[in-house]
C-alpha cells in the first residue's frame, strides 16, 4: 500500500516540468512590465501649450526682426538715393545761380554799352546843330539874317531826327489819347467832337514808341 503511494508520488513529480516552482499560486512578473518612463516627467496639456506659445512668439519675433531689417535696409537705400538727388539738385541750383549772376552782370554791361552807343549816335547828330547855334550867336547881323540862320538850324535838326528814325506825331484831326495830351478843352460849333484845334508842343516817336506826347487843345 505504501509502495503504491510512493510510486504515485514519483509519477506526479515526473509529470511536472523541471525547474518550475512547486507553488502554482506564485507567478512570475511578466517581462517588459518595468516602468519605461522612469526618470521622465510627463508634461501637462497647459504646460505644453505655454511652451508652444513661447516658441511661436520667438518665431514671430524672429520674423518681425527679419522684416524690420529688410524695411530698414530698403529705407536706407531710398534715403541714400534721395540724398544723392538732393545733392544733385543743390549742385544744379548753385550752378544755375552762378550762371544767372554771370548773365545778370553780362546783361547789365551790355545794356550799359547799348545805352552808351545809342547816346553816342544821338549826340553825333545833335552836336553839329549846337555848333551852328553858337555860330549864329557869334555873328552880327540884322534880324532877317538871324531868322535865316535859325531856319537852317531847324532844318539841320530835322535831318538829324530823320537819320535817328525820329518822326513828328500827327497833330491834326481827331484827338488820340495814345499820341496826344489834352491840356485844354473848348466848346466851339465850328469844330467837330474831340477835334484838335491847336498844338502847344509837338510830339515825337521812334518806330512804334512815343518819345513825347503832343500837347494840344481839344474842342467839344
Amino acid at each position: 500500500m505504501n509502495m503504491n503511494n510512493e510510486e504515485i508520488l514519483k509519477e506526479e513529480d515526473t509529470s511536472m516540468p523541471s525547474g518550475t516552482s512547486n507553488s502554482i499560486s506564485e507567478t512570475e512578473e511578466p517581462k517588459g512590465t518595468i516602468d519605461e518612463t522612469e526618470g521622465f516627467v510627463e508634461e501637462t496639456p497647459a504646460e505644453s501649450e505655454i511652451i508652444e506659445d513661447e516658441e511661436f512668439e520667438e518665431l514671430l519675433e524672429s520674423e518681425r526682426e527679419k522684416d524690420m531689417k529688410k524695411k530698414t535696409a530698403k529705407l536706407e537705400e531710398e534715403n541714400k538715393k534721395l540724398q544723392n538727388e538732393v545733392n544733385a539738385f543743390k549742385d544744379k541750383l548753385l550752378r544755375t545761380a552762378a550762371e544767372y549772376e554771370n548773365f545778370r552782370k553780362r546783361t547789365a554791361k551790355e545794356k550799359e554799352g547799348i545805352y552808351t552807343d545809342a547816346c553816342e549816335d544821338v549826340l553825333k547828330e545833335v552836336l553839329p546843330v549846337l555848333d551852328n547855334l553858337e555860330r549864329a550867336l557869334s555873328v552880327e547881323g540884322s534880324g532877317q539874317d538871324l531868322r535865316i540862320g535859325v531856319e537852317m538850324i531847324v532844318r539841320q535838326f530835322n535831318d538829324a531826327f530823320s537819320k535817328l528814325g525820329v518822326e513828328e506825331l500827327a497833330s491834326e484831326g481827331e484827338f488820340d489819347p495814345n499820341l496826344h495830351n489834352a491840356v485844354m478843352h473848348i466848346q466851339d460849333e465850328k469844330y467837330g467832337a474831340n477835334e484838335i484845334v491847336e498844338v502847344f508842343q509837338k510830339g515825337y516817336k521812334r518806330a512804334n514808341k512815343v518819345l513825347r506826347h503832343s500837347m494840344v487843345k481839344v474842342a467839344n
